[in-house]
Formats: structure tokens, C-alpha cells, sequence
């Protein structure tokens, strides 16, 4: 390696005369021998020196001891707490656990993701269960919401919707609030736009239901075919094709499904759970009974 060049420094030019001074300077005392010892003013200096270092716990509650019980009682070890000896065994204890049933591990992690979930639920919980207009159905005063995030160009929405008609049949105390969340193409945002039209026109649920019922690939032949079966005014909807507002919903719906993590349709959001895909009617259901537990024992602890 290259070193990298330094300017020298100059040795300091000695002042006429310095030679002569030298000269004439009175010889330095000689140093004191072994025997002799060390002047008395310099064994007391550096016993002080030797000594500063005690002053402060000596002065914070040791004053009168002996040198030697204090030097002692500085060298003993910090007594362990029976805390901290508790804390210790507890550590060594779960350590042990785990090295002995690491399937424990998988658990922890899925349990402090169900913690984080709760936490970002609870976060947006009135975005996500709060509908756009007319876009739910069930009961005004239930006491478990479930909130369906879907695309109508997607099957396995289609395939699902059979299963949330089922449940909101079958229980008369469940709210379903439906977010249009288009991200299949833009045939998925044009029925996405005429869809919050029909939720304006209070017609929602009827051309959900339209849409879902035919057969194809979404298409204009199928929007207006849909739009007309469901007895929706076709000047509104064509209206609010370009509509700021509802483009704005939908903006809102893409950022809240983002923010949640969803990855596709059909997405569930019921209790403190978040379901992704076509999970069919058996586990729907199930988060459902799950949620109303929750919510009810939340209610009793909030009684107490």
C-alpha cells in the first residue's frame, strides 16, 4: 500500500545563546536513592490520590469504618436479589421448555400475529364495518358484523356469495356490509361504480345478487342487462359511471384492504379475524359464533 505523503517537521531552530544558559544552569538536585526514600510531601500526595477514589461512597454512608472494612466491603460481590434469582430460575425454566418442545415456537408466533391483527382491527374498525350508503344487509342492530371485501369479475366471489346469503337467512342478528374492491382489470371498476350507484338508489343488494346470478365474462352487454334487472334508473348510473364520489369510495376501499394486507378476493372481516379466499359457509359461520362469544363476554366484563 501506497503511504500517503506526510510534509516532515522541522526541527525547531535553537536560539542563540541556549548552549551558553545550559552551561551556566545550576546542576539538577540529585534524585533521592532507594534507601532515602521519597520526600514526605510526595508519599502524602500520592496516598491522597490513592485515597480519592473512596471519598464519595465514604462520604455517603461509610464515614467512621476502618480502611480495611472498607476496602473490603467494596470487593464483596452485589448481593442477588431473591427477584432476580426468581427471574433467572423462570429464564432457565423456559428456556429448557422450549428447547424441549420447539413446536411451541410456531404457536408463540401465530399467537403474537393474532395480537397484531386484533390491534389493526381495532384501529380501523369503523372504517372497515361503516357501509358505503346502502351497501349491506341484515340487521340495523346487530351484534356481529361481517364485512366482505370482493371483486365482481372474481369466481370464487361468486362462488361465496351463496354461503353469505345463506348466513344472513339463517341469522337474524348478523349485519353483512359488502366493500366493492376492484382489482381485476377495469371491467371490475366499471361494475364497481355502478354498483355504489345502486347502493345510492338503495338497490345494492339486488344488483349484487343480478350480477352474480348471470353468466360470462363482465362485459357493457352485461352491465346493462344488470343494471336494468335489478330496476335501477339507467340515466343515474350512467352518471355516476364518473362519478368523483364514488371513485373516491373505491380509493378508499383499496387503501383500507391495503392497510389490512389483503391479498385478493374474496377477504372477510368478522370479530377480530381477517379470512382470505373462499373458505366456504362452515368456517364463515364459525368465525361468526366466535365473534358473538367475544362480544359478549366483553359486554359482561364491561357490566362488572
Amino acid at each position: 500500500m501506497t503511504d500517503t505523503p506526510v510534509a516532515p517537521v522541522e526541527a525547531e531552530a535553537q536560539p542563540e545563546g541556549r548552549e551558553a544558559m545550559a552551561r551556566d544552569a545550576p546542576a539538577p538536585a540529585p534524585a533521592p536513592s532507594a534507601a532515602e526514600g521519597p520526600p514526605a510531601s510526595d508519599s502524602r500526595a500520592r496516598a491522597a490520590a490513592r485515597l480519592r477514589p473512596l471519598a464519595l461512597p465514604l462520604a455517603c454512608g461509610l464515614a467512621g469504618a476502618g480502611t480495611a472494612a472498607l476496602t473490603f466491603a467494596l470487593l464483596q460481590p452485589e448481593p442477588v436479589t431473591p427477584a432476580e434469582a426468581s427471574r433467572a430460575e423462570i429464564s432457565a425454566a423456559v428456556r429448557e421448555t422450549l428447547l424441549a418442545n420447539p413446536e411451541i415456537i410456531p404457536e408463540a408466533i401465530t399467537r403474537l400475529q393474532d395480537r397484531e391483527v386484533e390491534k389493526l382491527l381495532a384501529s380501523n374498525r369503523d372504517a372497515i364495518e361503516t357501509p358505503y350508503r346502502g351497501a349491506w344487509a341484515g340487521a340495523a342492530d346487530a351484534d356481529v358484523v361481517l364485512v366482505e371485501f370482493f371483486d365482481y369479475n372474481c369466481p370464487y366471489c361468486r362462488q361465496s356469495a351463496a354461503d353469505v346469503q345463506r348466513l344472513l337467512a339463517e341469522d337474524p342478528k348478523l349485519k353483512v356490509v359488502w366493500r366493492d374492491f376492484p382489482v381485476l382489470g377495469p371491467e371490475s371498476e366499471r361494475f364497481a361504480m355502478a354498483s355504489l350507484s345502486a347502493a345510492r338508489q338503495n338497490r345494492y343488494v339486488r344488483f349484487h345478487d343480478t350480477v352474480f346470478r348471470g353468466q360470462g365474462r363482465l362485459s357493457q352487454e352485461r352491465l346493462i342487462q344488470s343494471v336494468r334487472s335489478a330496476g335501477l334508473n339507467e340515466a343515474q348510473v350512467a352518471a355516476d359511471l364518473n362519478s368523483r364520489e364514488h371513485r373516491e369510495e373505491l380509493q378508499r376501499n383499496l387503501e383500507l384492504g391495503r392497510a389490512l394486507g389483503l391479498t385478493g378476493t374474496p377477504s372477510y372481516v368478522v370479530g377480530n379475524r381477517i379470512l382470505s379466499g373462499a373458505v366456504g359457509y362452515e368456517e364463515l359461520k364459525a368465525a361468526v359464533d366466535e365473534a358473538r362469544r367475544q362480544a359478549n363476554r366483553q359486554g359482561q366484563t364491561g357490566q362488572e
